[in-house]
């Protein structure tokens, strides 16, 4: 798919006067009314003492046509199960979410018979607090990598730092900042705009867009090219083929189309479609280069539409 440069600029531009990111764990759907009619306790019971904050939890199970992280292509032609459970209590979060590719992609082998294959658990710990019109947050992540398919190498674990801030106003401007501590070594900033619009008690509309800056800090083609599962973020050239220069660059560009429908008061289906592109010529031949498609890298896709369903249940 292409797009013009012009189109590219306007759409960072519009994002970075909004401001910062997504927060990491934002609610998915908007907040249900309150109903007109409010019973007023007897004087005698009436009292000062703040409501006592409770633990919260959410279990969800997503459907996807295709498993994308940042940009990069991670699986082709099959669905994926991404199952997620988070629990919550005064700000602080524990999040455990998992990858299961149905049909994992074959490259360069005469075998595409692949059986299932779980992929990938993610350990997520975070705090966030909301302090007037800003929520602030940040945590650790730790990404449990396996081969993607049985003839793929296994790839190397990965640790991340982060900061988030946002602003509860409209379009909810935000800015997360990843900083990656083990094999790969870059900085990851994510600017992000939302807004929920709430079409009657079930149905809401959800729109978000997002635009990304990577920099890496370690960069060895020898080893990305040798399939060693890691070797930083290195700068592809124009064959989208890896060199020993690092990869400084607007890198992958999101914009998602979801319709958040609340089933009951802790249940919910949320349908979702996904347009993801580079954001820069050098972002292309990267996106290219760590693909699936084909064996020559420089016929592989840098665009991609993918959608699924979502299911989630929070108490």
């Amino acid at each position: 798919m292409n797009y013009t440069r012009g189109s590219k600029k306007l759409f960072l531009i519009s994002l970075i006067c909004f401001g910062f990111t997504v927060t990491p764990l934002s609610p998915i759907l908007a907040q249900e009314a309150k109903t007109t009619v409010e019973t007023k306790a007897p004087a005698a019971a009436q009292t000062n003492t703040p409501a006592e904050e409770k633990p919260t939890g959410d279990i969800t199970i997503a459907a996807m046509s295709q498993y994308f992280w940042r940009g990069y292509e991670l699986s082709r032609n099959s669905v994926v199960i991404q199952p997620s459970v988070t629990v919550g209590y005064k700000g602080f979060s524990a999040n455990l979410w998992g990858n299961l590719d149905t049909k994992p992609y074959f490259q360069g082998t005469a075998d595409p018979n692949y059986a299932s294959t779980w992929n990938e658990t993610d350990y997520t710990l975070s705090y966030t607090r909301t302090m007037g019109l800003f929520n602030v947050g940040g945590g650790y992540i730790y990404y449990a990598l396996g081969a993607l398919n049985k003839d793929w190498p296994k790839r190397a674990d990965a640790q991340e730092l982060y900061l988030t801030v946002s602003l509860n106003t409209i379009l909810s401007p935000s800015l997360t900042v990843y900083k990656e501590l083990d094999h790969y070594r870059n900085w990851y900033f994510l600017f992000g705009v939302s807004q929920i619009i709430e079409l009657n008690k079930v149905f809401s509309l959800k729109l978000e867009a997002t635009a990304s800056y990577l920099q890496s800090d370690y960069a060895d083609a020898a080893l990305f090219n040798a399939g060693a599962g890691y070797g930083g973020y290195p700068k592809f050239d124009g064959n989208a083929l890896a060199t020993n220069d690092r990869f400084s660059n607007f890198h992958d560009g999101k914009v998602t189309v979801s319709l958040p429908i609340k089933v009951t008061g802790y249940l919910s289906l949320t349908p979702t479609i996904s347009y993801i592109f580079p954001l820069s010529d050098e972002a292309k031949n990267e996106m290219k280069g760590q693909g699936l498609k084909g064996a020559a890298p420089a016929d592989r896709d840098s665009s991609f539409i993918a959608g699924g369903l979502t299911v989630s249940f929070t108490f």
